[in-house]
């Protein structure tokens, strides 16, 4: 829960470009839109909240796709690979996460070098993974797993400042199908994805807006979108609209549907829905609907 969630220390290039006061948190309207996604994904699903110690710092601490991952691929789902951060403001959480997963019953491993969590590295399928590095994560994370894990780890390599997180390029909706701006990868890392998973080709412009920062949850995948908040006939309401329509367009060719949540206060923080979950499991993509 964002009980210790502020925007105070800014530390990625959304935050930069808002001031002070705009990125002042309301605390109440915070709780309000994180218990919205709560009570969905709880609805259908069997949701763990990570305790905020007490007096706790950690800002950036609701965003737990960042805190590490868990690997898909052993066979028992009992290894989390915890983060070893880039950014300042997290330096605590991966303590707050071993003695959670731990108590939880997992084998935990701290990541040797720089590394993100699941933020950076998305499970495509069997063994095989597609890992970001260069901004916040270092590549030679996804070799030392390669080694210690028996896993694939495609390599790609980040260079936009705003989209500093896997998470907000690359999107596997399905098992076999996979959200990816070309546009913004070597070709050659494109050529890479290409051989393990069916691309869908997304726009930077629908990155920028979010389109990749989604959650597959059973047939259903859940987006932030604060449209109705925006004033019509701006610049950003139209590239809302152009992302919320590209992301409903996909989702209905592969037999999906779309659900939207108004995450504004967390825009403040520069982050977006796909940010707030950290899966335990990848149920959700056992079964094709079409």
């Amino acid at each position: 829960c964002p009980f210790s969630y502020s925007a105070d220390q800014p530390n990625n290039a959304w935050m930069n470009e808002l001031d002070e006061n705009a990125r002042q948190v309301d605390r109440t309207k915070a709780i309000a839109q994180f218990a919205r996604l709560y009570n969905h994904m709880a609805s259908d699903g069997f949701v763990f909240l990570l305790p905020t110690p007490k007096d706790c710092k950690l800002q950036d601490l609701v965003f737990t796709a960042n805190l590490g991952i868990v690997l898909e691929h052993v066979p028992e789902r009992n290894i989390v690979v915890l983060s070893n951060f880039t950014s300042e403001p997290r330096f605590g959480e991966t303590q707050v996460g071993q003695g959670f997963f731990r108590a939880m019953g997992y084998t935990t491993v701290v990541a040797p070098h720089k590394f993100e969590g699941e933020a950076e590295l998305k499970h495509l399928h069997s063994n095989v993974y597609v890992g970001g590095y260069g901004i916040r994560s270092e590549r030679s994370v996804y070799d030392w797993m390669e080694t210690e894990f028996d896993m694939h780890v495609i390599k790609v390599q980040e260079t936009d400042d705003y989209l500093y997180h896997l998470d907000c390029s690359i999107f596997p909706i399905t098992s076999e199908d996979t959200l990816v701006c070309t546009a913004l990868l070597d070709s050659a890392d494109v050529d890479q994805i290409e051989k393990f998973t069916n691309i869908i080709d997304v726009s930077a412009e629908a990155c920028y807006a979010g389109i990749c920062n989604s959650v597959r949850h059973h047939n259903s995948i859940l987006n932030a979108s604060h449209i109705h908040s925006l004033r019509a006939g701006t610049e950003e309401y139209f590239e809302e609209i152009r992302k919320n329509r590209d992301l409903e367009d996909m989702a209905t060719r592969l037999g999906l549907e779309v659900n939207y949540f108004n995450l504004s206060e967390y825009f403040k923080g520069g982050a977006l829905l796909s940010c707030m979950v950290m899966h335990l499991n990848r149920r959700s993509y056992a079964f094709s609907l079409i």
